[in-house]
């Protein structure tokens, strides 16, 4: 045990035993709820690292805890290797700069992995419709039957049921507005839409 400590406050294992104790508090800080695990998101950019796509503070994590097993093992090393003076120096700055490497290269690999579990974007959802023009791909639209086809802001197009509350003329070819979902039928309300009224249009 007296060697894990003589090693984890030696150079340079020092440095990133510091580092992890605040890494350590500020987790404790997220799980009781007194801070945010993306608190240092809009002040340090994830591609800054490398490791973009998930939270800063992940990153950082990550980094600093690999830094820090890598610099006490190298640490452990050079305190058995029996070497002093100049050339311990010399042997704690070679395992501080590796320490540095692995962990910046360990980290973004883990965070690789770590973001296909967290997206940029959430997942496309129906609601995204909301809002959006359709043609109307049936010979009418009722308050119980009606299709029409709808373009997703990323160019793709779906098919999706719509109905109206009223008795205006949708018919087959015309233009809708969809605006609103009802969750139960699985189906949008849809509403005439005329170009012309459009303010973009005018303009």
């Amino acid at each position: 045990m007296g060697e894990f400590w003589g090693a984890a406050f030696g150079f340079p294992a020092a440095l990133f035993s510091a580092a992890l104790v605040v890494i350590v508090v500020f987790w404790l800080l997220v799980l009781v709820g007194a801070a945010e695990h993306s608190a240092f998101d809009g002040d340090v950019r994830g591609g800054a690292f490398g490791a973009g796509g998930v939270p800063v503070t992940v990153s950082v994590s990550l980094l600093t805890a690999i830094a820090w097993f890598t610099s006490l093992a190298g640490c452990v090393l050079v305190r058995r290797s029996g070497a002093s003076g100049s050339l311990r120096a010399a042997l704690g700055g070679g395992v501080l700069a590796a320490a540095l490497v692995t962990g910046w290269v360990a980290a973004r690999l883990l965070v690789r992995c770590l973001r296909r579990l967290l997206p940029d974007h959430p997942p496309p959802s129906r609601l995204d419709f909301i809002g959006l023009t359709c043609t109307i791909r049936t010979g009418s639209v009722s308050a119980v039957f009606g299709q029409a086809e709808v373009a997703a802001p990323d160019g793709s197009t779906a098919l999706v049921q719509v109905r109206q509350s009223g008795t205006d003329p949708l018919r087959l070819g015309s233009t809708g507005l969809l605006y609103a979902f009802d969750d139960d039928g699985e189906f949008f309300w849809v509403a005439p839409y005329d170009h012309a009224l459009d303010p973009r249009t005018r303009a």
